[in-house]
């Protein structure tokens, strides 16, 4: 049997959690690399960028590289996955205990494919082999909230943030630290939930920051943590959202709590346009010929001209948009899950909707395209495999709490991870307890 999450108790308290942003920030971490707070000149101009042809299979520079939406498109895209027709758990883990609502770290393969990395919310990190025998664990400072953000692996290296403000770099094949980017030398940020975008020995990430709540986008060296660049562009509301980065049309976007989408030219960083939505955008937007597809708390998602941040079109559905969208490039369709509890697929040209689907729940997390198969996952502790033409649902597997994150395919294999299952977190009347921790999955094809 498969043991606990360690932590200190088994009862947390609602209030606590909400609050705990607050307090990551005034934490001393031990142990911090000493970086300038003050980063170098950026020294990356458009002259020096060649940018390649458009094409989405390749979806990152170089074949060592794994990250977050499978790369800096962000498409959610896996053009040769096989999605098994009556899938059953191979294995689970636990690794989750905490209630914070933002989705889940999502499972990465290894850039060898030989092992899977996750990060939890309760601040470890494991690797595991694609068997499920666990190879290490490693702790991080991000003890109160843990880590939100998906692991961007470069070569050997498994890089991402937590919600004590700092940057984490650990050997995938150990789990021993390469290097820790602290949060001092981010100007005092309290969280990361933004995973990173890589490009050419870059990383890419927003940080959130309190008092005022606004956020920073940051260009930090791979191999050594040392920070390159940050922008004194205004971003409001703490973001959340993982950039996305589109080499043909040499932007980078990205979006806040404020509502607000920021634009950036790629990869010389100038600001160039924001568009407003009428809600919050925790989601992190996909791009796809010259466009970037948007959620809002606002209840609608949004098609946006790359260049100049026009609205080519919107959509609006019944609830909260919240989850991140994917793209199938040759279907050139949008799917985009809703807090209606339900599933839309979209043109990604006109914003016609195809058709749509019930999934029990509210939709938060990310959906994963694949020939064959739309995967998504539920607040009904489902994960849904839906026919990319008809909406159809293929098959449904349930779990113990809310499936939010990225449900990733790797080598006729599905890995995916869910929120604790919870008792009480809603009710303010009462402090919750964890009735049983939420678990990593690897989904095979059953006999």
């Amino acid at each position: 049997m498969d043991d606990p999450v360690e932590r200190g108790s088994t009862r947390l308290g609602r209030r606590a959690y909400l609050s705990g942003l607050g307090a990551a920030a005034t934490v001393g971490l031990a142990g911090c690399a000493t970086l300038s707070a003050s980063p170098p000149a950026y020294d990356r101009t458009q002259a020096t960028f060649d940018p390649p042809e458009r094409s989405y299979d390749e979806t990152y520079s170089g074949g060592d590289v794994t990250m977050f939406r499978r790369g800096v498109r962000r498409l959610g895209y896996y053009p040769d996955a096989a999605v098994p027709d009556d899938p059953t758990v191979e294995w689970s883990h636990p690794i989750n205990a905490v209630g914070h609502t933002a989705a889940k770290s999502s499972p990465r393969p290894t850039p060898d494919g030989e092992g899977i990395v996750v990060a939890s919310d309760t601040g470890r990190m494991y690797g595991f082999d694609l068997d499920g025998e666990r190879r290490w664990t490693a702790q991080t400072g991000a003890t109160y909230l843990g880590i939100h953000g998906t692991p961007t692996i470069v070569e050997g290296t498994a890089i991402v943030g937590g919600y004590d403000g700092s940057m984490y770099a650990v050997d995938v094949e150990t789990g021993d630290r390469v290097w820790r980017l602290s949060r001092s030398a981010l100007d005092l940020a309290i969280a990361i939930g933004s995973s990173p975008a890589y490009w050419d020995g870059v990383l890419y990430f927003q940080t959130e920051h309190k008092h005022p709540a606004s956020g920073r986008l940051w260009a930090v060296d791979a191999e050594t943590g040392e920070p390159l660049w940050t922008d004194d562009q205004d971003i409001g509301g703490m973001p959340h959202p993982s950039p996305a980065i589109d080499p043909a049309t040499e932007r980078l976007v990205a979006g806040s709590n404020d509502g607000i989408v920021y634009a950036w030219a790629f990869p010389s960083l100038s600001f160039e346009w924001s568009f407003e939505t009428g809600g919050e955008v925790k989601g992190t937007p996909p791009v796809y010929e010259g466009k970037t597809y948007v959620g809002s708390w606002d209840d609608s998602i949004y098609c946006l001209d790359l260049l100049d941040g026009t609205e080519r079109w919107s959509f609006e559905t019944d609830g909260i948009v919240m989850s991140n969208p994917g793209v199938d490039p040759e279907r050139g369709v949008v799917y985009v899950g809703s807090g209606d509890g339900r599933v839309y697929a979209l043109d990604a040209a006109t914003g016609e909707r195809r058709w749509s689907t019930g999934v029990g729940g509210t939709v938060l997390g990310s959906l994963t395209v694949t020939p064959g198969a739309i995967l998504v996952g539920s607040y009904d502790t489902n994960l849904y495999a839906l026919d990319p033409e008809t909406g159809a649902i293929r098959w449904r597997v349930p779990n113990r709490g809310h499936v939010t994150s990225e449900p990733v395919p790797h080598d006729g294999r599905i890995y995916y991870a869910e929120r604790a299952d919870l008792r009480d977190y809603w009710n303010d009347d009462r402090e919750t307890e964890l009735v049983e921790d939420g678990h990593v999955y690897c989904l095979g094809p059953g006999e």
